[in-house]
């Protein structure tokens, strides 16, 4: 299979939840990837599956703009932060889109305003696909 090369900052998409895009950084010392989400709630459908609801708001300059969101849920568990200190996140699996590739990715949902990016795709987001060059951006275009 051959890897695309990207730059440690892209934009990226989930179709399934509605974002057509989101700034990302792409950081390959963290293992899991990370969504900025807000209000979230876990619920169980009457079929029985397990799903969470969640907001968004893709651009950080932008709070007013906000997708209402539900995906399927992986998991609840604790994830080490950038500070060293252990929190307990939602996960769950979706389609994310880094430019004309689509695949399953699992997130985690934590608040993000104190980060520079509301996104940010780990090692296990990141290793069947592409290659990084840390000395680049946006090299899929700032689409």
């Amino acid at each position: 299979m051959i890897k695309h090369i990207i730059g440690w900052r892209e934009w990226a998409g989930f179709p399934e939840l509605g974002i057509k895009r989101v700034k990302a950084k792409i950081d390959t010392g963290a293992r899991t990837s990370a969504l900025h989400a807000e209000d979230i709630e876990i619920y169980t459908t009457k079929s029985g599956k397990r799903k969470a609801r969640f907001t968004v708001s893709p651009l950080k300059s932008n709070k007013r703009y906000r997708v209402h969101c539900i995906a399927d849920l992986v998991d609840q568990r604790y994830v080490r932060s950038s500070n060293g200190q252990r929190e307990l996140r939602t996960t769950v699996c979706t389609t994310i889109k880094i430019d004309d590739l689509h695949y399953q990715i699992d997130l985690t949902l934590t608040n993000r305003d104190s980060m520079g990016f509301r996104l940010l795709v780990g090692r296990t987001g990141i290793s069947k696909n592409f290659i990084v060059d840390p000395h680049r951006s946006f090299m899929l275009g700032k689409k």
